[in-house]
């Protein structure tokens, strides 16, 4: 990524700096120069007007090298907070979340099936709440983003829903329904686009810049990164990962028939367990074995083979696997899958790294908040699709 000295392109040279120092997590002005390939002048004039637009803090300085001792600047957290919403199919999610990701504050309630009188009832209800926890007001917040499946109506009856209650969501605009009650310009996301945007712009590590993103929740979803920045599509459709299809496994011949929790509800069903775990998660999914087991080895089994499939069209250096679920269970899934991934036939792709993810659950309410952080201050390698 290069930057340019023309003074007509100054937002791009300073969302480049801001992207830089981001992923790095703290940058010197001589490192900036080296990396972007601006004048030192150029790069001085931006890291002094981002200081002084209060965006970057200063670090101690770096003392014992050749020269005058070099600054590292990092981003200010408290620059900016923005409000993120996950309507889901089992549940709502709020999160308030600081310009470097911190999550300050989050609220979470379960339902039977999302309604948009059900959604205006939790954040009302929850707003208070969360603002409470974080200690800030209302006009504190920068801007709100809402995560929500694509086709909410679609599949009513895998999480015991009427199609006749769920068909209100087509053609609904659920940005206008909340207008008056979330703060700021509302940014309306895929969920699993928005887990992606988490991943990308807070993950807790530099995922690569050509990765491949997986989020398995009732049903499963993605996202895509390429060339530094998430990919979105011209229909915001990029990662719908769900219908890839899968070879010789019983049970379906797409990847949302084997990497689901909606499978591991159905699986435990007729063990005569109950789904209530999967509907508020514990910390320890033990008790769910060896149902829980035999799930992780159907999941691993089915995203090797999409990822072939998906490696096939693009040259994805890194997958990533995050979901609503432990950490310990994302841990086993991620071993299970490169496994199986290494003792595939990939006719000669180069094997992509397997990395776990950062959030669980609640990647996809921080996501619809990394949105605005992405759209505000980082690259833009495609069209605006907002």
């Amino acid at each position: 990524m290069k930057g340019s000295n023309q003074l007509t392109v100054r937002d791009n040279n300073e969302r480049l700096v801001l992207h830089l120092i981001r992923r790095h997590g703290a940058m010197t002005k001589p490192e900036a120069t080296r990396e972007t390939g601006l004048s030192a002048n150029a790069i001085s004039v931006i890291f002094n007007a981002l200081e002084h637009e209060g965006l970057l803090l200063r670090g101690a300085p770096v003392r014992g090298r050749i020269g005058q001792p070099s600054t590292p600047m990092r981003l200010n957290p408290d620059a900016g907070l923005y409000l993120g919403l996950k309507i889901g199919r089992r549940g709502f999610e709020m999160g308030l979340v600081d310009l470097c990701g911190g999550l300050r504050a989050q609220c979470a309630a379960r339902h039977d099936y999302p309604t948009p009188e059900r959604t205006i009832a939790f954040v009302t209800s929850a707003l208070p709440q969360l603002l409470q926890k974080a200690g800030v007001t209302l006009d504190a917040i920068a801007g709100s983003g809402i995560a929500i499946p694509s086709q909410l109506w679609h599949w009513p009856g895998d999480f015991g829903a009427l199609q006749g209650e769920m068909d209100v969501w087509r053609d609904h605009d659920i940005a206008a329904t909340l207008s008056d009650h979330l703060p700021g310009q509302i940014l309306v996301e895929n969920d699993a686009t928005a887990a992606c945007y988490a991943e990308w712009v807070f993950g807790a590590r530099r995922i690569k810049p050509d990765s491949l993103y997986f989020f398995v929740g009732t049903f499963i979803g993605g996202g895509v990164i390429l060339d530094g920045a998430v990919y979105r599509g011209c229909r915001g459709n990029a990662g719908a990962l769900g219908p890839l299809r899968i070879p010789d496994e019983p049970g379906g011949t797409r990847l949302v028939d084997h990497a689901s929790l909606s499978v591991l509800g159905q699986l435990l069903a007729r063990q005569g367990e109950t789904r209530a775990a999967l509907l508020d998660p514990p910390v320890d999914w033990s008790a769910l074995e060896p149902v829980l087991s035999d799930w992780i080895l159907r999941c691993a089994r089915a995203l090797a083979h999409a990822i072939v499939s998906a490696s096939a069209v693009i040259d994805f250096e890194e997958v990533v696997i995050d979901g609503a679920f432990p950490p310990e269970i994302r841990a086993r899934l991620a071993r299970l899958l490169e496994s199986r991934l290494s003792r595939l036939d990939l006719g000669g792709i180069p094997h992509p790294a397997v990395v776990q993810g950062s959030f669980g659950g609640i990647a996809r309410a921080v996501g619809a908040a990394a949105r605005h952080v992405s759209d505000r201050y980082m690259l833009r390698q495609e069209p605006d699709m907002s």
